[in-house]
């Protein structure tokens, strides 16, 4: 959707960002003094590049997370995926899982999709910032340039009980006082504006008179 947006104006909303201050996982009602846990991707690097395939130029499909150990007394887990450089007031939510079994180390590729009433291994999917189920694939706008997305794993001390279809808000507030551990990873994407093309979209001419 937001590959149709034109370049100058992408270009010219290029500081226009909501900020890494309001990822859920920096949100104070959750505590921030929890311990780490080590949240990876065998798709991509911490800080690198996602590859296309999970992306709206791709297949669109969620990337694969692996995770080490968890601390005692989790009773599950959810995850969070925001885009903190989208130019909107708050995040854009990508992604809403929750009651993940605490003894789940992994997400497979292509694993939150829309289920509607949850897994059957008790894993549920909320919605996203479209207001849909299931993995929003990353769509920057064109000439915004590079967005970070923030994959934030929560280790919980509780199973979450928020109903059918919630959103990143809902999750956030069920998890307040709640969570042991938290993890962070990150990957990277945008589309800058095409070689040859000035801010406009047009074509730029050797040697013109601009």
């Amino acid at each position: 959707m937001l590959e149709h947006v034109p370049h100058w104006l992408g270009h010219a909303l290029r500081k226009v960002r909501a900020g890494a201050e309001k990822l859920a996982i920096l949100q104070p009602e959750l505590g921030g003094s929890f311990s780490g846990i080590d949240l990876s991707s065998p798709a991509f690097a911490d800080g690198a590049r996602l590859p296309p395939r999970f992306t709206a130029d791709g297949e669109g499909v969620s990337p694969p997370l692996i995770w080490g150990p968890v601390p005692e007394g989790t009773q599950s887990l959810a995850l969070i995926v925001e885009d903190p450089d989208a130019p909107a007031p708050q995040p854009l939510v990508h992604a809403v899982v929750w009651g993940i079994p605490a003894d789940e180390a992994r997400l497979a590729e292509g694993a939150i999709v829309a289920d509607g009433a949850g897994d059957t291994d008790g894993r549920d999917v909320g919605r996203n910032s479209y207001f849909l189920e299931g993995w929003l694939p990353p769509d920057p706008p064109t000439g915004h340039g590079e967005h970070a997305y923030a994959f934030q794993l929560f280790a919980l001390g509780i199973v979450p009980d928020l109903g059918r279809n919630p959103g990143r808000a809902a999750l956030v507030r069920a998890m307040a006082g709640n969570v042991l551990a938290a993890g962070l990873l990150t990957g990277t994407y945008g589309r800058e504006i095409p070689a040859g093309r000035g801010h406009s979209g047009h074509p730029v001419v050797p040697g013109a008179v601009r």
